[in-house]
Order: C-alpha cells, then sequence, then structure tokens
C-alpha cells in the first residue's frame, strides 16, 4: 500500500480571514440578540428574531463555505450581505436598545466585508 503525500492547501488570505471573522462575531452577536429579544417578548419582537435568525444562521454558513473554499462562497458571501443588511435595519427600528444597536453595527460590518469577497475573484 501506497501513502499518498499529504495535500497542502494555501492559506486564507489576509481579506478572507477578516471576512470570517466578521462573520463569526456577527453570528456571535445575533445569538446574544436572539436571546434579548425572548425576554423582551412581543410581536416586534418575534419580527425582529425572525431576521435575527436568519442572519445568525447564514453567517455561520458563509464563514464555513470561505474556511473550506467552497465554489458557492462568492454566492454565499452575496446572500449573506443581503441578510445582514436586513437584520441591521431591523435591529435599527430598536435605536434606545444597546443591543440592537450593538447588533445592527455587526451586521454592517459583516455585510461590507461579505460585499467586498462577493466582488472579489475568489
Amino acid at each position: 500500500m501506497t501513502q499518498q503525500p499529504a495535500t497542502t492547501t494555501t492559506p486564507l488570505s489576509k481579506e478572507m480571514q477578516d471576512c470570517v471573522q466578521a462573520c463569526m462575531t456577527c453570528h456571535s452577536v445575533c445569538e446574544e440578540t436572539m436571546s434579548s429579544c425572548l425576554q423582551m417578548g412581543g410581536p416586534a419582537q418575534m419580527q425582529i428574531m425572525r431576521t435575527v435568525m436568519d442572519c445568525a444562521e447564514m453567517t455561520r454558513m458563509c464563514a464555513d463555505m470561505m474556511m473550506r473554499r467552497s465554489p458557492l462562497m462568492a454566492e454565499m458571501c452575496a446572500m449573506c450581505a443581503r441578510a445582514c443588511d436586513m437584520c441591521a435595519e431591523a435591529c435599527m427600528s430598536m435605536p434606545d436598545d444597546a443591543q440592537m444597536m450593538r447588533c445592527a453595527e455587526a451586521c454592517r460590518r459583516c455585510a461590507e466585508m461579505c460585499r467586498s469577497m462577493s466582488a472579489a475573484s475568489m
């Protein structure tokens, strides 16, 4: 039996590393925000929570796809940017809530990074 040489992959570019980090940060903040929405209750929070849940899932999946260099990652980054924009807008509907503002900021940063990645040749 012949042993196959170990395959090496090139490390992620700095831009991709930054985008993965922005996605993971956004995912974490969205998870915290979902908990905050649950504590507040009410129909408005439930609508926001759906958007935050979508964003949390999208950012995690986007980071995963970038890390494994999926051939779909450019499209995923574009879709993630859209989900982050929607989440930031939903969170901005509660400007007096610090957690919502924190989530909106994380979403804006992630959307910007993902838009940049989706436009880059991967």
